[in-house]
């Protein structure tokens, strides 16, 4: 923060028996330490007791307010109250900067929680990407300081700086939510976009507003003299008059006013002339300087920070360091940046130099950036560098280094995605080179534009030669990969694979620990394009690689795909318990690293869908179902997409729906046939819709179905052994069922059906014993995994060969179906599905008020809500509990004995 006088040490801050070592972002890049620092206090600080104390009165309350414009002194106050300890409670602080996107913002906070000393529970997590946090990181950061047996008092400098509207809300949630775990101080030139009248209601606020903060005259009067000038008290009143008591503003007239032959004079002119800070800057700060300081201050404002060496680079001299210094020590509108080598312009000083720049020398702006681009790439601030670049125009040079650096996959993962996404938004499609090719496809293939994807590996591969270096190739190797799964081509994604997998060994190990998300999401790019061809083995293998190249941060992403994936490929291998725990843990990462649902979660619900399916807990499957489909976002992959109408089909099947079932297969079926999908895809909506045709008794259809496809699956040959056996061809159905290998390639699935259909058939002609036989053999090949649907489809013949064995019955008592909630007998309630996540204290009051059914608008008075936070509850509650709708949350919640 911007200090007007000269900086000297403060009283000191108080610091943490243990403190803790800084951490990296979720990227590698260190925290800008200077956030987490109270300022530096002037050396010339006038002392305003009753501010103080009224800051420490107000911390006895949830919000504090400190309110003013620009230099009003808001920033010297709060350092001042915190820099003598004045807080009863720990205080933490953090500096918020203009454009902090939410998941930036709330890293933020929790690094400045722990740099204090103030540790929160692990279970909070934190942010993975800049551009958002979901509610449950929100909640989860509420309940782990509610949980503190004192108060903690966060100091948000310059909070008005924070633009999004998702800051401000995620704000007011935590403190509504933190109970009497956080005060809030909050500095800013504008009002805060909290809903300030509920706090004044309560009487929760404390305000300092601009009338508090002015200067008096006595307060003018010390100020002066501390500057060694004596002006008459008439004198005193035009200043304090003029300048409305503005602290910034006395304080720039005390720093010019010391420079003056005749201080009474300069404060005549000043109050009669100067109209804006802006003139007063140019003529009497500015145009004081020698030439050498003005050329570089004006250089200097292009970047929200300097360095010796970055001004040396834009004057071309190098005489920077001795510049600065002075500049600092005579508090000219520049400070020292946490006593490091950096300084910062005073922000309104820099905004005045930037337009002043563009207007005394036009033109220079974007060779400046451009000189300031390259020194930043130099010293390893890549971010910057390329931030520099692009907005000079130099995109040759922007997008070199991303690809230089081998962070292309920061366009796809990590803290800074939508940050560099938005950056290379603007490049142009046709700019020749390798590197602006490859940003340009990744760029594309971000929005699954496969050919914007396609024509910019195209251009690049027009500049990439067999003797390109090594960080090149294996960026188009990364693309590819991810392009070849896109299109759905396992072919080339096995080479573009390949190609990743030989220059990745080569790579030298220091550069490739910097950036662990490229062998991860070629790992997990590579087992789902092996999952889309069928190929089983292959991508559980790939995916599992995936998930153990991706424990270290800024994996979390292709961490969260590859559990996904390696999931669906245990649910088509029929081993349920694997999906299911893949499939949560997957929802588990993304939960806890806050990544946004329209790029995740879809296929864990899917997935959780076809395991409830298979356990025959209908309203378990819809409701995951629905999530897949819906809420959760699109399907991201057609293959996906025709894994969820075979589930959807196969629930309307089992509701007696076998027109809705049939709809819903050929509508998938008419949607993947210009793709050209693997066989298995065709054989698995061929399997599914002569189950509906079996349902509605047509075994011919069925048949005709099938046959259609060629196919040697074990699936499709059990498929076609039932119904030939539903035809009345029980030989033909047992000589087909002869034909199954007796490998561990079929599911078992596929055995239990098998098995099913040689006891239906038994039973059929009479060989009762045979038919016990069988049927003891699926029901023990179907226990390990509760494989209850296979049963149930199989007919009521199963049921009465079950009651001629009560022994057999009983020992397999978890063939129970599952029930509708409400009419569970008692002890099943632990049959019931486990819950992602338990429900909140909060998310239980609003489920008691609805078990009273409540409307939305009447709960949220009751509870002293915004309908809005009512909505987001119930939606969370439906989630956790799998289910739809209110009646459902409640039935479901009584069940579980959580009502």
């Amino acid at each position: 923060m911007w200090n007007l006088a000269t900086a000297v040490s403060p009283a000191p801050w108080p610091a943490p028996p243990d403190p803790p070592q800084p951490r990296p972002t979720p990227l590698g890049d260190p925290m800008l330490a200077a956030r987490f620092a109270v300022p530096a206090l002037p050396k010339i600080l006038v002392r305003r007791p009753a501010l103080l104390e009224r800051l420490t009165a107000g911390v006895q309350g949830p919000l504090t307010l400190v309110n003013g414009p620009a230099g009003a002194g808001k920033t010297v106050l709060t350092a001042h109250w915190a820099s003598e300890a004045l807080s009863p409670y720990p205080a933490v602080w953090l500096t918020v900067e203009p454009g902090d996107a939410p998941g930036a913002f709330w890293a933020y906070v929790l690094e400045a929680f722990q740099r204090r000393g103030e540790q929160l529970p692990p279970e909070v997590g934190s942010p993975t990407r800049a551009e958002g946090v979901d509610r449950s990181f929100l909640v989860r950061l509420a309940n782990g300081l509610a949980e503190r047996p004192d108060p903690v008092v966060l100091v948000l400098d310059q909070f008005d700086s924070a633009r999004a509207p998702e800051i401000v809300d995620g704000l007011h949630f935590v403190l509504r939510h933190a109970a009497h775990g956080l005060r809030l101080v909050l500095t800013g030139r504008t009002d805060s976009l909290l809903p300030l009248h509920g706090y004044r209601t309560a009487g929760e606020i404390t305000e300092i507003r601009n009338a508090d903060l002015r200067f008096t005259g006595a307060d003018t009067c010390v100020l002066l003299r501390e500057h060694g000038l004596e002006i008459s008290e008439a004198g005193i009143r035009l200043l304090v008059d003029r300048t409305d008591g503005w602290a910034a503003g006395l304080r720039l007239c005390g720093l010019a006013m010391r420079a003056s032959a005749d201080p009474e004079a300069f404060v005549r002119e000043f109050a009669a002339n100067r109209t804006t800070i802006s003139d007063y800057l140019l003529t009497e700060v500015l145009d004081a300087q020698p030439p050498s300081t003005q050329d570089l201050l004006l250089r200097a404002s292009i970047t929200d920070r300097i360095h010796p060496g970055l001004a040396d680079t834009l004057t071309g001299r190098d005489d920077a360091d001795w510049i600065l210094a002075e500049l600092a020590r005579a508090n000219a509108f520049l400070e020292q940046v946490d006593g490091s080598a950096w300084y910062r312009l005073h922000p309104l000083f820099a905004e005045v130099l930037h337009a002043h720049l563009r207007h005394r020398c036009p033109g220079l702006e974007p060779q400046l950036r451009g000189r300031a681009a390259r020194w930043l790439a130099g010293t390893g601030r890549l971010a910057e560098a390329v931030a520099q670049a692009a907005a000079a125009g130099d995109w040759q040079f922007a997008a070199g280094q991303l690809v230089g650096d081998l962070a292309i996959g920061r366009l796809l993962t990590g803290l800074e995605t939508d940050r560099l996404s938005r950056t290379f938004a603007t490049m142009p499609t046709d700019l020749p080179g390798a590197a602006t090719g490859l940003v340009t496809a990744a760029c594309r293939l971000a929005d699954q534009d496969l050919d914007g994807c396609t024509a910019g590996l195209r251009r690049a591969d027009e500049h990439l030669t067999d003797d390109a270096d090594l960080v090149s190739r294996l960026s188009r190797a990364f693309v590819g990969v991810l392009a070849g799964r896109l299109a759905h081509d396992p072919a080339a994604t096995e080479r573009a694979a390949a190609d990743a997998d030989r220059l990745l060994r080569a790579l030298p190990e220091p550069l490739l620990g910097q950036h662990p998300e490229i062998r991860a999401m070629v790992l997990a790019g590579l087992g789902s394009a092996e999952l889309a061809a069928g190929r089983l083995d292959r991508a559980e293998t790939g995916l599992t690689a995936a998930v153990e190249a991706s424990g270290r941060p800024g994996t979390e992403y292709p961490l969260c795909d590859a559990l996904a994936s390696l999931a669906l490929a245990e649910l088509l291998r029929g081993r349920l318990r694997q999906a299911e725990q893949h499939a949560r843990g997957s929802l588990a990462v993304a939960e806890r690293s806050a990544l946004p649902p329209e790029r995740l979660g879809a296929l864990d619900h899917l997935v959780l869908a076809g395991v409830a399916a298979e356990h025959n807990d209908l309203t378990t499957a819809r409701a995951q179902l629905d999530l897949a489909t819906g809420s959760a976002g699109p399907l991201p992959e057609p293959v996906l997409a025709l894994e969820a109408a075979v589930i959807g089909s196969r629930l309307a099947t089992a509701e007696g729906d076998w027109e809705g079932a049939l709809t819903t297969i050929h509508a998938a079926g008419s949607a993947a046939a210009p793709l050209h999908l693997a066989d298995w895809t065709a054989d698995e909506l061929a399997i599914a819709e002569s189950r509906a045709h079996l349902a509605h008794g047509d075994p011919g259809a069925a048949l005709d179905v099938l046959d259609a496809v060629a196919c040697d699956r074990p699936e499709h040959t059990v498929a076609r052994a039932r119904a030939l056996l539903a035809a009345g061809r029980g030989d033909h159905a047992m000589a087909t069922l002869a034909d199954l290998p007796a490998d561990a390639l079929i599911t078992s699935t596929s055995r239990t059906q098998a098995s099913l259909l040689q006891a239906q058939a038994a039973a059929a002609g009479g060989a009762t014993e045979q038919a016990h036989r069988h049927l003891r053999t699926a029901l023990g090949l179907a226990r390990p995994e509760e494989l209850r649907r296979v049963f149930v489809e199989s007919g009521p013949w199963v049921g009465r060969l079950l009651r001629q064995d009560p022994r057999l019955a009983h020992a397999h008592g978890w063939l129970l179906p599952a029930r509708e909630p409400g009419q569970l007998p008692a002890g099943a309630c632990e049959r019931l599905p486990v819950v992602i996540e338990p429900l909140t204290a909060r998310e239980t009051d609003v489920l008691r008020q609805a078990e009273q059914l409540l409307s939305t608008e009447e709960i949220a008075a009751e509870l002293y809500l915004s309908a809005n936070t009512v909505k987001t509850h119930l939606k969370s509650i439906y989630r956790k509990l799998c289910v739809t709708r209110r009646s459902e949350a409640v039935h479901r919640a009584r069940d579980l004995g959580m009502l």
